[in-house]
């Protein structure tokens, strides 16, 4: 975890905070470092309700309801996936909003289509699902590390 990090965190705290609300994360490439990074912070109960890492596609569907037909189509690592984990955070939970990951790290399991690096976001928040796909360079720590802020930045830009 870098400098960044725990500063995210603390802004996305105070703001969920302020407006009581709940935060579920549905995590694949980051394997629960997004949590991890939010309940770093003492009293993070009152904002962070709870983390699905769903690193299979089985995962996906088990616990969030990603339909297997949607991953099939389109590839775990894909917008549809990103957005329909998303969805299924809030759904499968308490929470409010909610922010979900997929994407290839690395070294290996890159594509031409979907080279290492290559990253899908999914935010809910309000009932209102965005998605965005992100590319980050370095190894896979750097990888995994870039998409755990990016994913807080996107939270604390939406809320």
């Amino acid at each position: 975890m870098d400098d960044d990090t725990p500063h995210l965190c603390i802004q996305l705290a105070d703001a969920l905070r302020a407006r009581s609300l709940m935060l579920a994360t549905a995590e694949s490439c980051t394997g629960g470092l997004i949590a991890g990074a939010c309940t770093e912070l003492s009293g993070s109960s009152d904002w962070f309700e709870r983390g699905f890492v769903t690193y299979s596609n089985a995962a996906k569907s088990e616990l969030l309801g990603v339909p297997a037909a949607l991953i099939e189509a389109h590839g775990a690592v894909s917008e549809p996936v990103a957005r329909a984990m998303a969805e299924g955070a809030v759904a499968h939970s308490r929470a409010h909003l909610s922010v979900a990951v997929t994407g290839v790290a690395g070294p290996t399991g890159g594509s031409a289509d979907k080279p290492v690096g290559t990253v899908w976001f999914g935010w809910c928040v309000g009932g209102v699902t965005h998605s965005e796909r992100q590319r980050f360079d370095g190894d896979r720590a750097a990888v995994r590390a870039a998409t755990v802020r990016h994913a807080l930045a996107g939270l604390l830009a939406r809320v």
